[in-house]
């Protein structure tokens, strides 16, 4: 049997909030930055999903099919591609009418409903299989959850929506003397399988690609299919941003070409092959329980969930937004829950952490912010008028 290569890649972009003061609190109830939203919307567009999108289309074409992979695109970014880049989404449909790509469940709002809400998470979980039905005409069968956040229960909740296979991190706490390069089955859930995330080999291509002074640079697309072929086990999964190419890598580095050559290469193989995450759990048998207690991501060194709960302005700004559930239950109201939705996006909490070193590097180069305080006071200022705003419905409500 051949090894496989499962190459899956997340698609988001934040509703970034606007510069929101004190004064704005009671008073103006627009929270959204339109104008960077737009801007970096279409930037990134132009950088990466359309030219990203037309490489993958060519390479499928080219290989008659044997380019197989994996998208997970949230609502939020699908809302922005319909009001600033309806073309992106055409792009996406092309991808989708080759059968060869498939396209994965999340939350719809890219959200941390998994850690403290199940009537949330399962509302964004539905939500975006329904979009994903919408634009794509596709049905999702393979769960990936934000940020790959996984635990036991998470994947029970998951299962009872009718996924059987989920996408995780391979972490070394997790995982201990196991690899990653095997499919595993939930503990909780035997008949659900797990594909784990190669971490190292992920970070190759989406982390260190580019850069001069790693000693595998300049990384070729012979190099690395030696490195798959000679990793361990039967499956390599690689997970990672859509934005790595052009965007997080540029152009100028070679990463376009990189990804060119790749398939044409695996095609000409007869060790290895590419294969969807719903091709890898049919085609690989589990080799084992994986014991998942407590939730683990593919965030930072630590791999939990730190990243957006790991400090008290992160926790704070959490508990006061889902504390909220029950009125908003109450007044279901369509603009509210939309509202909601918009802030229950992890991005507003990964602004706020307080890490230091290279994890800290990393949350202030994708932040908006000089500092994760001023990040912290922005969101609570909304917050504060949105927790007006419900208050004020429900005494109307009488």
């Amino acid at each position: 049997m051949k090894k496989s290569i499962c190459l899956y890649f997340q698609v988001h972009q934040p509703t970034r909030l606007r510069l929101y003061r004190f004064f704005d609190i009671g008073k103006d109830s627009h929270y959204y930055d339109d104008f960077a939203n737009r801007t970096i919307l279409k930037r990134i567009a132009q950088k990466c999903y359309l030219p990203m999108n037309e490489l993958l289309l060519e390479a499928i074409t080219k290989q008659k099919g044997k380019l197989k992979l994996a998208f997970s695109i949230t609502g939020s970014a699908l809302e922005q591609f319909d009001r600033y880049a309806p073309e992106v989404i055409e792009s996406f449909r092309k991808l989708a009418d080759t059968g060869c790509v498939e396209f994965l469940c999340e939350t719809y709002n890219h959200s941390l409903s998994s850690l403290v809400s199940k009537p949330e998470f399962e509302h964004q979980v539905l939500k975006h299989k329904a979009a994903v039905e919408q634009y794509f005409g596709v049905t999702p069968k393979t769960f990936r959850n934000t940020e790959l956040i996984y635990s036991d229960g998470i994947g029970s909740m998951v299962y009872d929506l009718g996924f059987k296979t989920v996408l995780t991190e391979g972490a070394r706490h997790i995982m201990g003397w196991k690899s990653p390069n095997y499919v595993y089955n939930n503990d909780m859930q035997p008949s659900q399988k797990l594909l784990l995330r190669n971490y190292s080999l992920s970070d190759d291509v989406a982390f260190r690609f580019a850069d001069r002074d790693w000693s595998e640079w300049p990384l070729t697309a012979e190099k690395f299919l030696g490195w798959l072929k000679g990793a361990e086990g039967e499956i390599v999964n690689l997970f990672m941003d859509y934005e790595t190419f052009g965007e997080h890598q540029g152009a100028e580095s070679g990463i376009f070409e990189f990804m060119s050559a790749l398939p044409a290469l695996v095609a000409k193989d007869k060790e290895i092959e590419f294969v969807t995450p719903s091709r890898a759990a049919t085609k690989h048998k589990s080799v084992g329980d994986l014991s998942v207690p407590q939730p683990i991501s593919w965030a930072d060194e630590e791999r939990d969930t730190s990243a957006w709960l790991g400090n008290e302005l992160q926790q704070d700004a959490f508990n006061k937004l889902y504390g909220l559930q029950e009125k908003l239950s109450i007044l279901n109201d369509a603009a509210l829950w939309g509202d909601f939705g918009r802030l229950t996006e992890s991005d507003h909490l990964y602004y706020m952490c307080t890490k230091f070193f290279t994890d800290g590097d990393v949350h202030k180069r994708f932040s908006p912010y000089d500092t994760p305080y001023e990040a912290f006071i922005n969101y609570m200022n909304v917050l504060s008028d949105f927790i007006i705003r419900v208050n004020n419905a429900m005494a109307e409500r009488g």
